[in-house]
Parts: C-alpha cells; structure tokens; sequence
C-alpha cells in the first residue's frame, strides 16, 4: 500500500496469539535491531506495538511495550546493517540498561546510548514508552572521540543537552503526520548533532583519547569535510593544512580502523548516497552526482559503492527510494 509523508512500518501483537508472541517478537527484534532472547517479566503477557521510520541514515522507532526483558548474549551473529548504536529516550516507565560493567536506569526524559553489537541487558519491569534512534557506527565514531567511553551513561532530560535533545525528538515524533519526506528525511543531521552534543556532554573526563588527540583528530576531519568536492583533495594537501604528518594522521585515524584516503573515501560516498535519495536531485544522472564529491571516474566510483553498500548506485535507489513509499501493518 503506498503512503504518503512520513508513514513507517507500524508492526503490533495484537493480532498474534498469546501462545506464539515471545517466538514472534524476538524473530521482530532480531530482524530490525539486534539478536536478543525475550522474556515476559513474571507471567505477563507481552503485548507491543512498534513504528519505525528510515530517516535518512538514521532509523527511528516508537515503541510501546508491556513489561520486558532483553538479552543479547556473547558471540550471537548480527547483520551488517544492524553494527550500529543505540540511542534510547524514555517516554513512560522504567528502563534499565546494563553493558560492558555498567548499568544505568532512565526515568521518564532521561537518555542514553549503548553498542548494539556488544552483549547487553534490558529489564522494564511495566508498561513503558520509548524512541529508539539506529545510529550507524561509523557516523557516530566520525562524530564523537572514544565513542565507546560515552556508552551507558545516563543523560539526564531535564537539564542541557539533554533536555534539548529529548525534546527535538519528542517534537519531530509528535510531527510525524505532517512532514513530508523530505522534510522529515532534513530533519535527521539536526538529530544527530543534538545528540552527539548530548552524549559528548555526559563523556568521562578521563577518557582514554588524550585531549590532544581528540582535537587533533577533530582538525584532520574540520579540514576535510569542507573539501569533499575538490577531486585533487590529497594526503600532502591535508597535511599542510592541518599542520600534522601524515604518520600521525593516519594513526590517528588507525584508532577507528580506517586511514585518511580510505576515510575521504568513505565520506564521499556517504555525500552521494545522501544526495540520490534526495527528492531535489531526482533524475540527475548519477555519474553527475558522484563528479559533483570528487569522484573523477564513474566506473571507479560504481565498484567502490557496491564495495560499501552492496549494490551497484542504481539499483540502490531504485531500492530505498521504493522502500520509502511502502507500509507494512500487522
């Protein structure tokens, strides 16, 4: 059925028989976020509605739970799509999160973010209401230094960052009706600057990336992003102009397991793919877009993109751009 707006997929188990809701569920949760066994608290029944929205690069999730338990024990596989973090804001109930040694619990406003790829525990004891937002793991590591010191950390929806965040998000939930795609596809990059400014406000002092280096790292990437388009863009060139050597450069970026002409590379195609979803550039010749960030040779850039994405450019729209007008309710 085809939808128009911002109209997601609304999944529930109030058409599915008591008896079969634990085995359907979890087949749920482990096809859209991650592999986890599911348990109902006590003899409850569990009962879930869920929307969830692609936004852009990003997915967001509404979702209304009775009381739940979530485990996503060591070494259970998970897709390529689901290597991502987890951004958690509680609307209604109680939430707790224990991972990597640590716990937090969220009240109502309260935020935190976890590794959705790493062993973890979730126990809501009641009825309870919460976002999730899918932040692909590289996009935040490009983002926020040491990302992994910021995970299960509470942040706190009455005061800061925090507070502003929680309640962007709240407001574009509340909106959803009456955006259009487009409109609500922009709005995603302010989500995520929102919430890098969040979860970098509740980061430990003490983190592990020295603040030199983290401010090193943040010039390599200030440098190069303003400078995606410009195909002669070259190691020597940022180098000169972040003032550091290339051998310190590329350590630096060791440290997220890439290298700088792979992480140029990387954010080049993270342009393109950007700018052929968008309704502004509709019909443009995908080789134009792809000359438009650097790319000098189409062919080139056609391998390296089913390299990251695995499928070639066209059939990639031809897929999201599908995907987007489809709705699916049970």
């Amino acid at each position: 059925m085809t939808a128009s707006g911002t109209s997601g997929i609304k999944l529930s188990t109030n058409a599915i028989p008591v008896r079969e809701r634990q085995a359907w569920l979890r087949e749920v949760i482990c096809r859209e976020y991650a592999q986890v066994d599911v348990r109902a608290p006590g003899k409850s029944v569990l009962s879930q509605n869920l929307a969830i929205y692609p936004w852009h690069t990003l997915q967001l999730s509404v979702i209304h739970s009775s009381g739940i338990g979530l485990e996503r024990v060591p070494k259970e596989p998970y897709l390529n799509s689901q290597d991502a973090y987890f951004a958690v804001l509680l609307l209604a109930g109680a939430y707790c999160l224990s991972q990597n040694g640590r716990e937090v619990f969220l009240q109502p406003g309260d935020m935190t973010v976890y590794d959705a790829t790493r062993p973890h525990r979730i126990h809501c004891p009641q009825d309870f209401t919460k976002l999730i937002i899918a932040i692909p793991r590289p996009a935040f590591q490009d983002r926020i230094a040491s990302i992994e010191q910021c995970s299960v950390l509470p942040i706190a929806g009455r005061q800061g960052m925090g507070h502003i965040a929680a309640n962007f998000l709240r407001s574009v939930v509340s909106q959803t009706g009456q955006l259009t795609a487009h409109d609500f596809a922009a709005l995603a990059d302010q989500a995520l600057d929102l919430l890098t400014l969040a979860v970098a406000s509740v980061r430990p002092v003490n983190y592990s990336l020295s603040r030199s280096r983290a401010a090193a790292l943040n010039r390599i990437k200030a440098f190069i992003e303003p400078r995606l388009s410009d195909p002669a863009l070259a190691p020597a060139a940022v180098a000169q102009g972040t003032g550091l050597s290339l051998r310190y450069i590329n350590a630096l970026l060791a440290g997220e397991d890439t290298s700088l002409m792979r992480y140029i590379g990387k954010r080049r195609l993270d342009k393109c793919r950007k700018d052929m979803l968008d309704p502004i550039h509709a019909g443009r010749p995908l080789s134009e877009i792809a000359f438009r960030w650097g790319f000098n040779d189409a062919a080139h850039f056609s391998r390296i993109f089913k390299q990251q994405f695995g499928c070639s450019p066209r059939n990639y729209v031809a897929l999201h751009v599908g995907a987007r007008n489809e709705i699916l309710i049970i």
